[in-house]
């Protein structure tokens, strides 16, 4: 991908983010007449000119709209992960972020995915803002190995480099904090996030449906015979049959939960 290829899809994701799909939708529809028709013939361009500008604002208003698409989907992909994955070790390391950075949100916090897999990110994954407030979020998908001392050390540099206090940052892990590292970060003021406590809020904004047997939340899944509804307690054989009932599955797979009273970080 070139430069100016690279530049483009940064302004088209920087627009559509920015925007209501309502927007999105708009600014397509109109480019084509606006670039392809209207500003050549008013500015009395020649035909060869006409049919290049035709292609270039046919060209815009689909870019613009597979990006938009593409977000879309992603998003859809970040509530699907939360809300069907309970174990959260199956899950790679960029799906972690999605599935942290989607606990947030659910939160009431806004979230920029800023940590990428295919080179450095200075230790920050997501940044969170909720009115003036602004966090600093560090995941790492450890399973077997505490997190060391270092790792705060190091977290808490790139957070002074963003412009944050140490007290930001959010350290985020499948596993646990040895001592000195829970020391080092009550030091700092820095919220610390274990596997246990993580498990513990993704329960706690998963889209839930009530058990008609036991009343216990059930979880979606999908079968070979379709969508349904299954019983999280252990013994509990109840579910819920949604082959009747398309338009739920649709609001399901397409609609962000209601926002849940927020859990306790530092403001």
């Amino acid at each position: 991908m070139s430069d100016d290829d690279g530049l483009l899809d940064r302004v088209l994701y920087a627009y559509v983010t920015r925007v209501s799909g309502r927007t999105v939708a708009l600014t397509a529809l109109a480019l084509y007449p606006g670039i392809g028709l209207a500003l050549p013939l008013a500015l009395g361009w020649s035909d060869s000119w006409l049919v290049a500008m035709n292609l270039l604002g046919v060209s815009f208003a689909a870019a613009l709209s597979l990006v938009w698409l593409a977000i879309q989907l992603q998003a859809s992909h970040r509530r699907h992960l939360l809300d069907w994955t309970t174990n959260l070790r199956l899950v790679n390391s960029e799906e972690f972020e999605w599935l942290v950075g989607e606990v947030f949100r659910r939160e009431g916090w806004s979230v920029k995915e800023t940590g990428s897999q295919a080179g450095p990110d200075g230790n920050i994954d997501l940044v969170l803002t909720k009115g003036r407030n602004r966090r600093f979020v560090q995941c790492k998908r450890w399973q077997s190995w505490q997190i060391p001392i270092d790792e705060i050390r190091s977290f808490a540099g790139a957070v002074h480099r963003e412009g944050g206090k140490a007290a930001d940052g959010i350290f985020v892990t499948l596993s646990t904090f040895n001592g000195h590292a829970t020391s080092e970060a009550r030091k700092f003021g820095m919220t610390l996030i274990d596997g246990r406590e993580l498990y513990n809020r993704a329960e706690a904004v998963r889209r839930i449906e009530p058990c008609p047997v036991c009343a216990r939340p059930m979880l979606l899944d999908r079968s070979a015979h379709g969508w349904w509804f299954r019983c999280t307690t252990r013994g509990c054989r109840g579910k819920r049959d949604l082959d009747a009932d398309a338009a739920r599955v649709v609001d399901l797979l397409t609609q962000p939960p209601a926002t849940p009273a927020t859990p306790a970080v530092h403001d």
